[in-house]
Formats: structure tokens, C-alpha cells, sequence
């Protein structure tokens, strides 16, 4: 069966979805957008504290592993990845961090113009709609709805006063001025409610009778004509389709399965594909290479008052907070998970800007989305914003059903181990100071019986685990770069009409969550796809009805 299209988006991700949406605001433009994974049906995935569920759902999470990781004591990290419209904006923590000035500022350092943080700051403004209105730095009437913390937590103010004490200024705003601080996270939520790409870009698009929507559409290759791609097959219902693309075609599958679909289909480290099989129609040594992740540590504790382990162990507890949500939009339910976040210096010596990041939750487990403890708890968990590990994600199969092979390579080096024992003992200072150490009745991990830095790290090696932010694999980059997939706007070098849009084009990771990122990189690739277009560098002659309307927004930003 085939289909034919101006527009071919793979993935209905945080990235796919505002692709989807965007460019079909042009009725003479027809898009096909394939997701893998079902619709966003499930009421688990809109409640905010719902990925505790999603996030062992092999219907709405694709659930990989990654394989022994050596500096992780050879243990498989549990990577799990969106698989619905959506897809991560679906099932992620809710936090809305852009990252530091100076992550962007350093692409454009690298060669990558057009990615400067003036550069992205229009297209942050012109994604968001923030419940505290427009703004120099924030949207008012964007798809990504954004609202604060309303209610104050007292474990929360105890750790923003005790962050204090270490020298870190209370914020109101990580995505300000400046992201040093300690504060309550934004979130992608609105009344009570998560707010996906799905929901904000797709929602209102899904009428168009030029916007298709195929979901259990698992791509399984590129089609190509020599060094053109022309369209994309896919498996749905056990039966295989093709769809043509006349215009482009844009994977938006993340970080592991772009690099895959494009493995897949011959373009890659020969090496590799020859390995398994596939013919190398153009060889690109950097598909799959360059991963980079956060690398999650959780400091635990057990509280002197009740915390919403207690509320989650009871009955009682669960009525009052299912109450609470369904008459007032409002408490745990209406949240997530982390509320409170501090970006600070572990290395001060050697970090210009903040080096980690604490997600702080009124709750323990032994990792994120699990069974909360038994005891009254909280969480202290945090991770290196700018690691210097360089993993790989490579197909071991030629089969599209087997996922990819994912090494991240955690802690390989000198300076990630160093800012693991340094992120330990920050968490360790604020849980001990003044302000917080009321609220501590024992440390519960890593313990009393870590207590040199050999032992946080091996600590760390036992214990750590991913924050979800897997990036890079397709990075962008100059010509001079063998390593560099893309070029400045996101297309594949040696091949027409194919671009990737998703965080594996970034060429390093920013300094915190990823999906505004994310988003912002999709809205600005919707204009560079335009423009390319209209002056016959990209592959169909198309412009959008909203084109002027999103110009003077980023004139007037």
C-alpha cells in the first residue's frame, strides 16, 4: 500500500508532534505523522503524578535497556522512552528547564549558526504559554502550557533555605536571567492536568483533513533513490506500508531510534551495518556515536514528619489527595514527583556556571517511578549537568524490531567521577544544614558507611541511573567535522530530503531536563523547512498561512 505526502515526520514525540502540528497550519501542505506506540488514551499519562504508572508500561514506553555498562559495575541501566503521541512530553517528569545560555552560545561556538541562545530564546517565547504571561524570557499564548507550584511545601522551603547556606540564591525562575538557584520547578501542566506536545500541538490540528495521524506505525526504513530519501516504510497491523514523501522526510524517533532508522537503511559506520548485514548506501560514521545522558544519583532519607509516602501507603491517604485533585486540581496528584530543584556548583574551582542539578521529591523510592518506602521519606537526587562520557547507540540486528544497542558509557571519565563525589557531598551539606537538618532523621543512601570518596563513587557505580536524557547520536556540525551527521538546519549530510529533529541533533547536552529543548529545536527546524522551501534548498514548495504571525513574534522577541 502506499501514500503520498509533502511531509513524512517519524515520531510523535516531543519533537514530531509540534513538526506535525506546525507544518500542517498550511492546508496545501499534506503530513503523515507515524507513531509506534497507541494513541495518548490512557488516564495515567494526563494525571501528572501518572508516570509512577507509564513508566513500566510496555503499552505506552518502549522499556529498553541499556547493555552492561563497565562504569556502572557492568549492570543494565533501565532507559525508559515514550512510545505514544507524545511520546516522552507523555510520560516524563513534567519539569520545564530550557538549560544555560551558554549550552547554546557553545553549538554556535562550535560552528552551528543559528543556535546561539539569542537565537533559541523566540522560540522558547513562542512555544510557551506561562501561566505568568508574557514576558523578555516567556510565552503567553504558545502550545506548551506551563504553570507553577502553587502550594508551598514545607520540606521544599527547608531545602531551598538549606541550599542557601551552601551559598545558592533562592530563584523564581530557572529560565530567567540566570538558571543558578534554588527554587520550585515549572511544569508542563495545566489545571491540574499534563500538558504534552500531543496535547498542545496535536490536539488542535487533529481535524485537518491535511494532517494524518497513523498510530502502531513502527517505521521500519527509509526509502531512498540513490542518495534521496523519497519515503518511509512502516509495519502496522502486521502489514507493511510504504509512504512517499514529495517534500522531506523528518525522523523524530529520539536519540536511540533515529540513529537506528537511519542505520537501518544503509546510512552509518560501515563497520557496523556491514556487521550485520545492510548495505552501506552512505557511509557517516557518526550515526549512533556521540550519546550523552545524565547520570541520576539519589540521595534518600528518611523525614521526622510525614511525607506523601505517607499519604501513597494508606488508603486515607489516597482518598484525601484523589479528593483533593478531583474537586481542586490541585496537591501531589496535581504535580508530579519533583517540586522543588536547585542548579549550583560542585566543582566551583572549576565550573563557570552550575555543574549539577537536584530534582527534589517529597517522596523515597529506590528509583524513580517506584514503590515508595515504607517510612516517611524524601529525596535528594541529582546529577551532572555537562558529563564528559561519550557512549554509542548501534543496531544489533537488521531486523527493525530489535531495538538498538545502547552504551552510555557512564563515569569514563576523570572529571564525571569527580563531580559524582562532589554532587554526594552537596547533597550531603544541604541535608546537614541548619535549615534542613530538622526535617532529617537518618540518611538512608548511600548510608553512614560511605564515607571516603572511593566509597560514594562505588556508591554511585551500584546505584545510579539514567534521568531520561539520552542526546546527541545524530549531532550537528560543520563539514570539517567527520564526526558531524547534520549540517546547521538538521539535514543529513549526503542524503536529500531527510532531516533529524530531536534531541539526537544536539552536539552536546544542555545543562538540565530536555524537553522544552526539544520542543524550541522543532519549532526553529519548522522555519528553517519553510524557508529552505520557498528559496528551493529544501525539497517542496510550500509556505504556511501562520508564517507572518510567527515572524513578528520572533522580530518582536
Amino acid at each position: 500500500m502506499k501514500a503520498s505526502y509533502d511531509y513524512i515526520v517519524v515520531g510523535a514525540g516531543s519533537a514530531g508532534a509540534v513538526l506535525a502540528g506546525r507544518l500542517s497550519e498550511d492546508p496545501a501542505v499534506k503530513v503523515l505523522l507515524l507513531e509506534a506506540g497507541p494513541k495518548d488514551n490512557s488516564f495515567w499519562i494526563h494525571l501528572p503524578i501518572g508516570y509512577g504508572k507509564t513508566m513500566w508500561s510496555k503499552k505506552y514506553n518502549w522499556c529498553f535497556h541499556t547493555e552492561p555498562d563497565p562504569g556502572m559495575n557492568n549492570r543494565k541501566i533501565y532507559w525508559p522512552r515514550g512510545k505514544t503521541l507524545g511520546g516522552c512530553s507523555s510520560i516524563n517528569g513534567l519539569i520545564y528547564i530550557r538549560g544555560q545560555r551558554e549550552d547554546y552560545d557553545h553549538w554556535a561556538e562550535l560552528g552551528n549558526n543559528g543556535w546561539s541562545y539569542d537565537d533559541m530564546l523566540p522560540y522558547f517565547i513562542r512555544s510557551e504559554r506561562n501561566q505568568r504571561g508574557a514576558s523578555e524570557y516567556h510565552g503567553g499564548d504558545g502550545p506548551l502550557s506551563v504553570s507553577d507550584i502553587e502550594a508551598k511545601n514545607e520540606l521544599i522551603e527547608a531545602f531551598i533555605e538549606g541550599a542557601g547556606e551552601s551559598g545558592v540564591p533562592r530563584t523564581n525562575d530557572f529560565n530567567g536571567e540566570s538558571q543558578e538557584g534554588a527554587g520550585y520547578y515549572q511544569l508542563t501542566t495545566w489545571k491540574g492536568w499534563r500538558w504534552s506536545t500531543a496535547k498542545g500541538y496535536l490536539k488542535p490540528a487533529r481535524n485537518r483533513p491535511n494532517l494524518h495521524v497513523e498510530t502502531n506505525a513502527q517505521a521500519t526504513g527509509l526509502i531512498l533513490e540513490g542518495k534521496r530519501a523519497v519515503g518511509v516504510k512502516y509495519k502496522q497491523g502486521g502489514t507493511l506500508h510504504e509512504a512517499h514523501a514529495t517534500g522531506e522526510v523528518l525522523l523524530s524517533a529520539g536519540a536511540l531510534q533515529s540513529p537506528q532508522l537511519l542505520q537501518l537503511s544503509g546510512i552509518g559506520p560501515g563497520a557496523v551495518l556491514q556487521e550485520h548485514g545492510i548495505p552501506v548506501v552512505h557511509e557517516l560514521p557518526g550515526v549512533g556515536e556521540n550519546l550523552q545522558d545524565h547520570l541520576q544519583i539519589r540521595a534518600t532519607y528518611e523525614a521526622t514528619i510525614p511525607t506523601t509516602n505517607d499519604q501513597l501507603n494508606s488508603w486515607a491517604g489516597q482518598a484525601k489527595l484523589g479528593m483533593q485533585w478531583l474537586l481542586h486540581r490541585s496537591g501531589p496528584l496535581a504535580v508530579g514527583i519533583n517540586q522543588g530543584g536547585c542548579f549550583m556548583r560542585a566543582l566551583p574551582d572549576e565550573a563557570k556556571t552550575p555543574d549539577i542539578q537536584f530534582h527534589v521529591a517529597t517522596l523515597s523510592a529506590d528509583m524513580a517511578g517506584g514503590a515508595v518506602h515504607p517510612f516517611s521519606g524524601f529525596t535528594l537526587s541529582v546529577c551532572q549537568l555537562r558529563p564528559e562520557s561519550r557512549g554509542h547507540s548501534h543496531i544489533q540486528s537488521s531486523d527493525p524490531l530489535v531495538p538498538p544497542a545502547m552504551v552510555p558509557n557512564y563515569l569514563s571519565t576523570d572529571l564525571d567521577r569527580r563531580t559524582a563525589i562532589a554532587s554526594l557531598k552537596a547533597a550531603r551539606a544541604i541535608a546537614n544544614s541548619t535549615s534542613m537538618k530538622p526535617y532529617v532523621k537518618r540518611e538512608i543512601k548511600p548510608g553512614p558507611d560511605a564515607t571516603t570518596d572511593e566509597e560514594l563513587l562505588e556508591f554511585t557505580r551500584n546505584n545510579g541511573a539514567t534521568i531520561f536524557h539520552p542526546t546527541g547520536t545524530c549531532k550537528m556540525g560543520v563539514d570539517s567535522d567527520p564526526m558531524a551527521v547534520l549540517d546547521e538546519r538538521l539535514r543529513v549530510r549526503g542524503i536529500e530530503g531527510l532531516r533529524v529533529i530531536d534531541c539526537s541533533a544536539m552536539p552536546t547536552l544542555v545543562s538540565g531536563n530536555t524537553n522544552a529543548p526539544a520542543v524550541a529545536m522543532a519549532e526553529k527546524a519548522v522555519d528553517m523547512i519553510l524557508e529552505d522551501a520557498r528559496r528551493g534548498t529544501g525539497s517542496a514548495s510550500v509556505s504556511s498561512p501562520g508564517r507572518a504571525q510567527a515572524e513578528s513574534v520572533i522580530t518582536s522577541a
